[in-house]
């Protein structure tokens, strides 16, 4: 549960539609706090056992059901029930490796998944050859399931644009979990090795928590978890976005960030680099994990004039624009209408 989710809920309701959404509390390391918007109402999903799950679906009487992966089996049982008289939807956000586990899920796709679910929805490209090989036809599978809050961030980029296009802030900016597979690590090092003169005055700012040690550097900031009614502070103060996770199936903080008008710093392994990063037009990708192309991407926005980046943020607002929560809802509503 996020608060760009709950946008997305709220865009539905705009639509006509009445939203129940059963969650799993949130994360510790990400400690969101949310309010659910008017028309959506939420259940906590440790509440419910499997009778009772079931039971309050049959209370709502849905016409669309959306299922989050296929790890909770109390989640597989209610769409097994109602598929043939309600529209079921698998989301997921797996790239197709080809590994031993996937290859066990294409063989048991058409006899499991697909007795359950009539759709299949994912964020972007990286995610659609796995759904296909699952069993969905091309028809069946949907894309763009994750959206920023772009009227959040497009608000934001308005409001600071103008100040920032007569002072560029010299500020890369992490957000996310302090954990080792985000390749904050790498970061850290990529930055620190750069020559105090050559960084020009530019620091690191990092937002998030975890169980990685933050480093210790005259020139990099942490700032701990950030809730989202806080964050426009850090788009006013910082410049460029950078995210160098070793795996990140999309990366809804990078939509976030091209919204708010930043250019970015992206590892070639975060999903949403496929819509939302054009290279040098809008930022620049390195292969995760490596610290030297890292730090050469740094280097690069760092030689760049107030202009150029300035240029650079407005492609990336551009960019942003393809995904939305008005897009999310309007693709459920066309299951609906193709359902019925």
């Amino acid at each position: 549960m996020a608060g760009y989710f709950l946008a997305c809920c709220r865009a539905l309701v705009t639509k006509g539609a009445e939203v129940h959404v059963v969650y799993w509390p949130v994360n510790a390391e990400a400690p969101f706090a949310f309010k659910a918007p008017a028309g959506v109402k939420l259940y906590n999903r440790r509440e419910y056992n499997l009778k009772q799950l079931l039971a309050l679906t049959e209370e709502i009487g849905p016409s669309l059901i959306i299922c989050s992966g296929w790890v909770d089996k109390a989640y597989l049982e209610v769409c097994r029930k109602y598929k043939k008289s309600t529209a079921t939807v698998l989301t997921l956000d797996n790239h197709w490796k080809g590994n031993i586990r996937q290859q066990f899920a294409v063989l048991a796709g058409p006899f499991y998944l697909r007795r359950r679910f009539s759709w299949c929805w994912v964020p972007g490209k990286p995610q659609a050859p796995y759904a296909s090989k699952l069993g969905f036809e091309e028809s069946r599978i949907l894309s763009g399931f994750y959206s920023a809050d772009i009227e959040l961030f497009n608000g934001m980029y308005e409001k600071h644009r103008v100040e920032k296009n007569k002072t560029f802030p010299k500020r890369f900016l992490y957000a996310g979990r302090y954990y080792g597979f985000k390749g904050l690590q790498d970061l850290w090092e990529a930055f620190a090795v750069i020559d105090e003169q050559a960084r020009d005055g530019w620091e690191l700012w990092c937002l998030g928590t975890g169980d990685l040690e933050p480093v210790s550097h005259p020139a990099i900031k942490h700032f701990g978890f950030v809730q989202p009614h806080d964050i426009e502070r850090f788009v006013k103060d910082a410049g460029v976005f950078v995210l160098p996770s070793h795996k990140e199936p999309w990366g809804v903080a990078l939509h976030e960030f091209t919204a708010a008008g930043f250019p970015v710093v992206c590892s070639d392994a975060v999903g949403a680099a496929s819509a939302f990063v054009k290279e040098e037009r809008n930022g620049y990708l390195f292969k995760a994990g490596d610290r030297k192309g890292l730090r050469t991407a740094l280097e690069k926005m760092i030689a760049k004039g107030p202009a150029e980046l300035n240029g650079m943020a407005a492609e990336s607002h551009a960019l942003a624009q393809q995904i939305s929560p008005a897009n999310w809802a309007d693709a459920l509503m066309k299951i609906t209408e193709t359902t019925s």
